[in-house]
Parts: C-alpha cells; structure tokens; sequence
C-alpha cells in the first residue's frame, strides 16, 4: 500500500466533499459530537497551505487541519480523520505527527492544543508531548469556540459558561518542553561532573597513600 501524507495543494480539492462526509460518518458511527465543516472550509485550508493529506494511489486516505488563533500564539490541529479503508494500519498517528511537526514549523512557537473526545487521538497526543488541561488554558478567542457551534454537545458548553464539555483539552506548550528538556541537561550534566569529581577524588586519595 503506496500511502503518502502531504501539505494539502489545489490538486486535493477535489477531496473536500469526501472528507466531510468522511468526517461526518464517523461521529455519527461514534456517537460523539463534531464540529461540521463545509467542503469550501476545507478547501480554503488547502489554499492557505493549513492542511495534510494522506492520499494512496490517487485516492483519499486520511486527513488533518491546522487552525491559528491568537495572531498565530495559538494552534489547533483539527478534523483528523482517516477513510475506513484505511484504518488500523497506525495512518491515523502518521498523519498527526506530520501536522504536528508542520504546525511547529509554520508557527513556531506556538502552543499547539486541541480538544476531542475520542481515546485514540488522546493516545496520540500524550505520545506526541500533549498533557490534558482546563479549557482555561486554550485560547481565550471567541472565533474558536464559535467553530464548536455545528456540534451537538454545543448546548453543554454553553452551559458550562465555555469551561467545560464532552471533549478533553490538551495542550503541547514548546517553552515549556525546551525547560524540561534544559532541566534534564542540568541533571546529566551535574551527574556527570559529581562522578568526575569522585573519580578525581580517588586518584588523589591514591597518590596520596602512595606517596
């Protein structure tokens, strides 16, 4: 099976109906809410370069869109989706990480979140370095939360005044992955001088029973 995933180009709009449909079939075979999306949303992702797709041989596979918010602080990676002839083959991940790692690339610096309900893409996340999080932590912008409106859980959120629904908020944070990872050096780092100065420790000790 010849899969390969992309950045989303005017070839690809001919998918857009597809893929809703894709994205609509799905929730309704979950039982969960979705955000509904129209096949000129999708496509104005794919001109505005927001978009990956997977495609095998000429055919659509899988699918994921970036939304930016917050003049670019903030990134949501949005509407995965995979064809049911594609699925349980890992496609789903595959496509996750290269919206992923393209959202950093576009937007760097970014604080990259997302909110869903279903287990596997909270899997995904956690792999990827996501953590769950209070909707309070998301962007504050009320465009995102407006996009929530085509779901049938949308009546909850309202309720809970935007704070809380059905879905999970997870949130990858770079600055805070540099200082986990500027902290571990810190640890390796006086790990390895500690065991430099007990060796050098020991030669001295050394030379001077010797002596």
């Amino acid at each position: 099976m010849n899969i390969q995933i992309v950045i989303a180009r005017e070839e690809h709009y001919k998918f857009s109906q597809e893929i809703c449909d894709t994205m609509y079939e799905s929730a309704i075979q979950r039982g969960t809410g979705i955000a509904k999306r129209s096949p000129d949303y999708i496509v104005k992702k794919m001109e505005n370069k927001d978009a990956v797709i997977a495609v095998a041989d000429g055919k659509f596979a899988g699918f994921c869109y970036i939304e930016s918010w917050s003049h670019g602080k903030f990134v949501a990676n949005s509407g995965l989706i995979v064809h049911p002839d594609y699925r349980n083959h890992g496609l789903a991940k595959k496509i996750k990480t290269r919206v992923f790692e393209y959202s950093q690339e576009k937007y760097p610096g970014a604080k990259i979140f997302g909110i869903t309900t279903g287990l596997a893409v909270m899997k995904i996340n956690s792999d990827l370095g996501y953590k769950p999080v209070p909707f309070s932590e998301l962007t504050d912008d009320p465009t995102f939360w407006k996009g929530c409106s085509g779901c049938n859980n949308f009546d909850i959120l309202q309720r809970k005044d935007y704070k809380m629904c059905l879905c999970t908020g997870m949130l990858y944070d770079p600055a805070e992955k540099k200082n986990e990872k500027e902290e571990d050096q810190y640890t390796f780092n006086k790990k390895v001088l500690d065991r430099l100065k007990a060796i050098k420790q020991a030669l001295f000790l050394k030379k001077d029973t010797d002596e």
